[in-house]
């Protein structure tokens, strides 16, 4: 296809006078054209999660989502390969639908500066997740409060907790979701997103780094 579109037929049917084949006939070539289209943002979905480099499990939801939605899109315009889009489609459900509504991965890509609620237009998913997340922020902080705070055996430290100021978890949270800035470095503002993000983004959403490895 890139020889018909860069060089023209005359080059393509060289080729194949070449190696003693047939050219291609009109029917072929159209279902070649249709086929790389469909599958060209398949591909650009394997190569972004197998990457090794900038991408975080955070990345997996946002991409599955986005290749789903592309695929929707093509099916009003294509003519010979919509059951290789309905197929994929399938595919894309059987293999990611159970993960599709899992708040660990959904928070995964919330807490990418990239992503954060922009990926999906879904409220109840960006709900339960948004929930998850400051159950987590407020579990770190507890965490981290207790480890800073001495054991005092009074009352006063006994009825401490409702003299402290508010929990800062939810501002914190709604703070990094106002930025705009979509680089790497705005999780420095906010230590506990950070954390959060840290903890949930260090696996890779691949296994070909492993494989790799053992080739």
């Amino acid at each position: 296809m890139r020889i018909l579109k860069e060089q023209g037929e005359a080059s393509l049917r060289n080729v194949c006078a070449a190696f003693k084949m047939k050219m291609l006939n009109p029917a072929e070539v159209s279902y070649l054209s249709e086929y790389c289209i469909v599958m060209k943002p398949v591909s650009m979905a394997l190569n972004i999660l197998q990457s090794e480099t900038n991408t975080q499990m955070g990345w997996l939801l946002p991409t599955i989502y986005l290749l789903d939605s592309k695929l929707k899109n093509m099916e009003a315009s294509v003519k010979v390969c919509l059951p290789l889009i309905h197929a994929l489609q399938r595919g894309l459900q059987k293999r990611f639908g159970e993960f599709m509504e899992d708040p660990e991965l959904i928070s995964a890509a919330i807490l990418l500066p990239k992503f954060k609620t922009s990926w999906t237009d879904k409220a109840h998913i960006i709900k339960s997740s948004m929930d998850y997340i400051l159950r987590q922020l407020d579990a770190m902080k507890d965490t981290q409060e207790n480890k800073s705070q001495h054991v005092v055996f009074d009352e006063d430290d006994f009825f401490s907790s409702i003299k402290t100021a508010p929990s800062t978890r939810a501002s914190e949270l709604d703070g990094y979701l106002a930025c705009a800035s979509e680089e790497m470095e705005l999780l420095h503002s906010f230590p506990l997103v950070k954390k959060l993000s840290l903890k949930l983004n260090t696996p890779l959403p691949a296994s070909a780094a492993c494989e790799r490895l053992f080739s």
